[in-house]
């Protein structure tokens, strides 16, 4: 891994293998097999592949390889595992880590289909989940035992945008003797240092910012090499999640311009945040950019960033959010993010509509609650479409 280039690099060089033909953009080995040049070779490579040996594209591929030694390089750890979705990723390195009568300790507010994993899947087969506030330390310090097998939270919450302290909730973990896992996916590779400050594992859904074109499915986990390659490569090459290596050359692709997406994507979050926070027929604002989210601070030290999303309350509740985003002309409806194009999402009816009641409350998932996912349009335009649009609500 290459240590002094600088981001932008890493993004656009790191972990590139050319073919005999020394092309310029990177490859795709469209091919599940590989041939050996003899039986001894075949023989060899089974007990055990060489760096640049390949064996069946479920186990690694040339094109793959590549776009996980990037992702490992920018997020700095040793090693990179590319799956097949978001989904994935996590529930690949939650089942790869744990067994019957394991504990698990997570943060409450979570993407519906990873509180799935956790409050269905995992406890379906005998491992035990207690539930935290993911902003309250007291809670971790209650929960986490020297039983804990590992901690899981999403360092930025979706819809509501709040935060976990990977640093403090790290240090609470390893106490215990806990591996850390961090779903990354809102913070970005690019604002957050999720290992630095004490993540041991971190999981990103790749559809998201690093595609950043609403084009194709992926994930990623990212770790260390004896936890990517003894603990989840079993398991996922097994069980069938790994990433296509057509996905992974769009990833490629996309890393080229990550770094200048997210940040042009977080400086027109803060541009609509601020001017949202001044419109009457918005009661509540939510994005940790601004001085009034109760984890500025937090964000701004974990993150340096408010990130690439803003969530609001349109007065009026969800018949008022609905006339809201069908009133929208520049922002797409749709429940994706991390996209070129900016996307309005109505998380109580569509991304989280399966949660009870109670639990949308407890969440803040109010009837009026919008997710912004911004893109990478002018940001006056964008400002003129919601205001437009907020005229109608």
């Amino acid at each position: 891994m290459t240590k002094d280039w600088k981001t932008r690099t890493t993004l656009v060089h790191e972990g590139s293998r050319r073919s005999q033909y020394g092309e310029m953009a990177e490859a795709i080995f469209l091919t599940q097999g590989f041939v050996y040049p003899t039986a001894e070779a075949a023989e060899a490579r089974f007990v055990k592949a060489g760096e640049d040996e390949f064996i069946y594209a479920r186990y690694g591929n040339p094109t793959t390889r590549m776009f996980e030694e990037r992702i490992a390089a920018l997020e700095g750890t040793e090693d990179a595992f590319a799956t097949a979705s978001g989904m994935a990723a996590v529930s690949g390195a939650l089942m790869a880590a744990l067994r019957a009568g394991d504990h698990v300790v997570s943060s409450r507010a979570l993407f519906g289909s990873c509180l799935y994993v956790l409050e269905e899947v995992l406890q379906r087969f005998g491992v035990r989940v207690t539930f935290v506030d993911g902003a309250d330390l007291d809670a971790w310090r209650a929960a986490v035992t020297p039983g804990t097998k590992l901690v899981f939270f999403e360092s930025m919450s979706n819809p509501t945008l709040e935060l976990v302290d990977i640093r403090a909730v790290s240090e609470i973990a390893h106490a215990a003797g806990a591996l850390v896992i961090c779903d990354n996916v809102f913070a970005t590779p690019i604002f957050s240092r999720a290992v630095e400050q004490g993540a041991d594992v971190v999981v990103y859904s790749t559809t998201k910012h690093i595609d950043g074109q609403g084009r194709a499915l992926g994930g990623v986990v990212c770790g260390t090499e004896a936890f990517i390659r003894k603990v989840l490569e079993p398991y996922m090459k097994h069980t069938g999640g790994s990433m296509s290596p057509f996905t992974a050359w769009m990833h490629l692709n996309g890393m080229a311009t990550l770094d200048l997406r997210c940040r042009a994507m977080a400086d027109t979050a803060l541009a609509v945040a601020r001017a949202l926070e001044a419109h009457p027929k918005v009661s509540k604002v939510i994005f940790p950019g601004l001085p009034s989210h109760p984890q500025h601070a937090l964000a701004m030290a974990q993150m340096g960033s408010g990130g690439t999303l803003v969530s609001f309350e349109v007065s009026g509740g969800k018949e008022a959010a609905f006339r809201f985003m069908n009133a929208l002309e520049i922002a797409k409806i749709s429940n994706n993010l991390g996209d070129a194009k900016t996307i309005a999402t109505h998380p109580a009816t569509t991304t989280h509509q399966r949660l009870p009641q109670d639990q949308k409350d407890a969440l803040g998932i109010t009837p009026g609650l919008i997710r912004l996912s911004l893109g990478l349009e002018d940001a006056g335009d964008l400002i003129a479409d919601l205001e437009a649009a907020l005229a109608v609500a």
